[in-house]
């Protein structure tokens, strides 16, 4: 190299810096129903702090939980965390402190947000604005694990957020229960930058591959027992079967383009929608009523017109043996909303105190592509709504786009055998 260029390049690097390397790392922020009802997210926040070293962890919070979840459930994890971290040390100095950890853990809603979508602020809430309001030339990355609740209640109360923020959530189950604080968004902030991963995370845990020592049920025999006080606490989720439904969220970051969901990653492969599927009936439905998978319905119905305040849940829709809360509009019209999560078909029943409400029912049958065909009622998006791939042959069994997730699935388990192997 010519020595005169070499004297300009030692003079930009004297005059501006060397690059921070916090700066280089993803600035992230998990929201995680961890202790809810489904323990795959203690799977994933293990994982999550296996890998700690590869990211500016900047908010855990517990948001929202449908079970006993609570912020004390991630601090069980950094605890486990704190005693492995001596090993993990040895391999680099990049992991985070257990102190900083949890400075930023945080309580967040618990149950599912009122048919408006929000309803009062949250520490969890809170932080995300204060994460996604620090200055830094980096977008703070929001994945979610769980329900949207407090990322509603953060965009309600501070709406400027929504252009330093991006999301990855992992829809699916999760948009059936945070259905409310979804079609809020939908609604009101359709330029939201997000990723709806309703199916592809599914490629993560699915046993249409033949693994060997990798299958979901061998794994932990032969990579993680014996490894570390982590090793020995993830036997108590699901016995040690691999499921981490939310960890594609963090792929998605270690390995591909975050900013061009468009491209192939760990996370999976997306394309951009325009419009999100919402169904709208003033009437029972039956089977020759066809719903798109994980769209939003809206059953309308005409009751008494009572003494009630705007909003007020006032009737149980039943529906494959779980309930879903239905409100009160004004002047005798109630509401509830539902997602389906699979192609099937369902029956539902509404029950009510509310005279003309209790004992209706129908039914309706959920095809399995989404967003599907198109509704007057669906909700407008802009150019930055990205969902899981639409092409048949990325399917894996019925799950739209698993095969993006599916084909890394080797290389992903592989990668991470080796630092539960740092812990042995």
């Amino acid at each position: 190299m010519n020595k005169y260029v070499c004297l300009i390049v030692v003079f930009i690097i004297l005059s501006c810096g060397l690059p921070n390397q916090e700066d280089l790392k993803p600035r992230i922020l998990i929201s995680t129903d961890i202790g809810g009802t489904d323990p795959d997210d203690n799977q994933s926040i293990l994982h999550l702090l296996m890998y700690s070293n590869m990211f500016a962890i900047e908010g855990l919070v517990s948001s929202p939980s449908y079970g006993e979840g609570s912020k004390t459930e991630l601090l069980k994890m950094i605890d486990l965390y704190e005693k492995d971290l001596p090993k993990l040390k040895m391999h680099s100095d990049d992991f985070p402190l257990p102190e900083h950890l949890r400075a930023v853990t945080k309580q967040g809603r618990k149950g599912e947000a009122p048919f408006v979508g929000y309803q009062k602020s949250t520490e969890g809430s809170d932080w995300i604005i204060h994460c996604a309001k620090k200055s830094s030339d980096q977008p703070l990355w929001v994945l979610v694990w769980g329900g949207l609740d407090d990322v509603a209640q953060a965009l309600h109360d501070a709406p400027e957020i929504q252009n330093k923020i991006k999301i990855y959530w992992i829809g699916g189950p999760n948009k059936k229960w945070s259905v409310n604080s979804y079609a809020y968004i939908a609604e009101n902030f359709p330029d939201l930058w997000i990723i709806e991963a309703n199916a592809v995370y599914r490629g993560l845990f699915s046993n249409t591959q033949s693994l060997d020592r990798l299958k979901n049920e061998r794994y932990f025999d032969s990579y993680i027992d014996s490894a570390g006080a982590m090793g020995k606490a993830f036997k108590q989720y699901y016995d040690g079967k691999i499921k981490m439904g939310d960890t594609p969220s963090l792929l998605y970051l270690l390995n591909g383009e975050p900013l061009n969901p468009l491209t192939e990653s760990w996370g999976g492969q997306f394309e951009a929608i325009k419009r999100s599927s919402r169904r709208i009936y003033n009437r029972n439905t039956t089977a020759n009523d066809t719903i798109p998978v994980y769209s939003v319905i809206e059953f309308h119905f005409k009751g008494q017109d009572v003494n009630l305040p705007i909003g007020a849940a006032c009737l149980e829709m039943t529906v494959a043996g779980q309930k879903w809360p239905g409100y009160y509009l004004g002047r005798g019209t109630y509401v509830v909303r539902y997602v389906p999560k699979k192609a099937e078909t369902l029956t539902y029943q509404i029950q009510s105190q509310v005279s003309g409400l209790s004992q209706q029912n129908g039914q309706f049958v959920v095809s399995n592509l989404w967003p599907g065909k198109s509704s007057e009622a669906d909700y407008k998006l802009g150019s930055n709504w990205y969902t899981d791939i639409s092409d048949p042959d990325l399917f894996d069994d019925n799950w739209q786009g698993a095969q993006t997730v599916l084909k890394w699935r080797r290389i992903i388990l592989l990668d991470w055998a080796e630092r539960w192997q740092w812990l042995k």
